[in-house]
């Protein structure tokens, strides 16, 4: 697994990349577990890292019978995701990340991500085996990211309180995107739209611990 806080400036993302990966660590299971995160004075939650982190984690694991689980948490646009790090800005684009992941080699795999916008990357991303999962739309931003927050809203529906009861991730998407919309109304918020796409082969594989 693969956890990455992308932003630096505010400590939510640092703090929901780590509890994200714990949470899937603890129902889940897998392998070892990559977490970086950047803060306002630099770190390795950069393009170059997740590229290096992902390599690394895909050359430990079987290429046709693992599942490679990738969780990014930013700010996002239309664009894709922002990286911040120290004085470090980037883009992480959905063709970068599509990119990235193919040169794994893993057949199976695993993105959440938490971020406004992040429904930009479904299309790229999401096939059969591939699946997706992400707070918002192509068209609307997701709520929460202030700084001294634990979680997003979407990640702490998700991963904080679905995901700790859910027997799958579907389950858990359901119970989460229900969430996230009655916050988001009581809030007068827009709604988001968390999506999910894609992973029909790789659903039935990913059922969490008793």
């Amino acid at each position: 697994m693969v956890s990455f806080g992308l932003f630096g400036d505010q400590g939510v993302f640092r703090s929901e990349a780590t509890g994200a990966a714990q949470v899937v660590a603890s129902r889940f299971g897998g392998g070892p577990i990559r977490v970086q995160y950047n803060s306002k004075k630099g770190g390795g939650a950069t393009i170059e890292g997740l590229a290096t982190s992902l390599q690394a984690a895909a050359n430990g694991m079987d290429a046709e019978n693992d599942i490679l689980l990738l969780i990014l948490t930013s700010h996002g646009s239309p664009a894709g995701l922002a990286v911040k790090a120290g004085r470090l800005e980037q883009t992480l684009t959905p063709s970068n990340l599509a990119y990235m992941l193919a040169r794994t080699g893993m057949r199976y795999k695993v993105v959440v991500i938490s971020a406004c916008y992040s429904g930009v990357f479904v299309p790229r991303l999401a096939n059969p085996d591939t699946l997706v999962i992400t707070a918002a739309d192509a068209d609307h931003p997701s709520f929460g990211c202030q700084d001294k927050a634990k979680w997003t809203y979407f990640g702490n529906a998700f991963f904080n309180i679905a995901l700790r009861q859910a027997n799958t991730l579907k389950d858990a998407f359901v119970v989460a995107r229900a969430l996230v919309k009655k916050r988001e109304l009581r809030e007068r918020f827009e709604p988001s739209n968390p999506l999910m796409s894609g992973g029909e082969n790789v659903q039935p594989l990913l059922i969490a611990r008793p």
